[in-house]
C-alpha cells in the first residue's frame, strides 16, 4: 500500500522517516518530495509498505500526530486521474478515425 504524508518538518530525512514507519512493518520504498531548484524538502512524501494491514495501522496511529512540532496528515495515497499505466501516455488523445499520410 502506498501512503501519502503531509506536514513533515523540513529537516526530516528519508532515513529517519523510514525508521519511524519501520516500527509498523517493513518499508518497501520511501520518498520525501524535494524542490527541484533548492533540494529542500517540500514537506510531504510517500511511503510504500508491502503489508496492507501494517500500512493501515501506521496510518491510523500516525495521522494527526505531532512530528517534531508539526501536525502531520497520513493517508492512503490516491492515484491521480489519468495515471496508472493504462498505456494512454502523457494525456494525449489519439483519433483513430483519421488516415495519416507520410
Amino acid at each position: 500500500m502506498k501512503i501519502f504524508i503531509t506536514g513533515l518538518p523540513l529537516e526530516v530525512g528519508e532515513e529517519e522517516l523510514t525508521a519511524v514507519f519501520g516500527d509498523f512493518g517493513p518499508v518497501k520504498s520511501l520518498r520525501i518530495i524535494k524542490d527541484r531548484e533548492t533540494g529542500q524538502s517540500r514537506g510531504f512524501g510517500f511511503v510504500e509498505m508491502p503489508n496492507d494491514d501494517e500500512a493501515r495501522e501506521a496510518i491510523k496511529r500516525m495521522n494527526g500526530g505531532d512530528y517534531n512540532g508539526n501536525r502531520i496528515k497520513v493517508a492512503e495515497a490516491q492515484e491521480k486521474p489519468g495515471t496508472g499505466g493504462s498505456g494512454a501516455g502523457g494525456g494525449f488523445k489519439r483519433n483513430n478515425n483519421r488516415e495519416r499520410s507520410f
